[in-house]
């Protein structure tokens, strides 16, 4: 007979990984803090964005990610309720979507954080600030890129140090 004991999860590896994305939590809304001067403007280059990427090497900051971006939303945003759930879901499609993304090729990692927020965002923004969808996407879209593009910096850099095998080490 086989044995059909279910294994109980490594202690040390949920604490890695609680503290991991504690550590990613804190750096998103630290790295928005000091780039708030343009992270909210015309062009909303969100340099914090980047850090979705990091989902394509371990899923486990896809809800951590979408929760980072409520806690910025909340301290540093002030458009409201709305804007600060519209975050939260924008973080975690975006973060799930580098992780599905990084299945192909590495660059691909880049079109969901310059997609997906650059979509979406606009659906709740554009009626808090009363700029039409379009011009507000256009505005969202060309501040992406640069997140995008170190988006895919950060998987190359950090894919064999911040790896699943690392966080589940016994």
């Amino acid at each position: 007979m086989k044995d059909q004991t279910v294994k109980k999860g490594n202690g040390l590896a949920d604490a890695r990984s609680l503290t991991f994305s504690a550590i990613v939590m804190a750096l998103y809304v630290v790295i928005m803090f000091f780039t708030q001067s343009f992270a909210f403007g015309q062009y909303q280059v969100r340099i914090a964005t980047s850090l979705y990427a990091l989902a394509a090497i371990n899923p486990v900051l896809i809800i951590p990610l979408g929760a980072a971006n409520f806690l910025s939303n909340t301290i540093m945003g002030g458009l409201g309720p709305m804007d600060m759930m519209g975050g939260f879901v924008v973080g975690i499609l975006t973060a799930a979507g580098c992780r599905h993304a990084r299945k192909g090729h590495l660059l691909l990692v880049a079109l969901p954080i310059m997609v997906i927020p650059t979509l979406v965002v606009p659906l709740w923004l554009s009626p808090l600030i009363s700029v039409p969808y379009g011009i507000l996407a256009v505005s969202i879209g060309v501040g992406q890129v640069i997140p995008g593009i170190v988006g895919v910096m950060l998987v190359k850099y950090l894919e064999g140090p911040l790896s699943d095998r690392w966080l589940s080490e016994r």
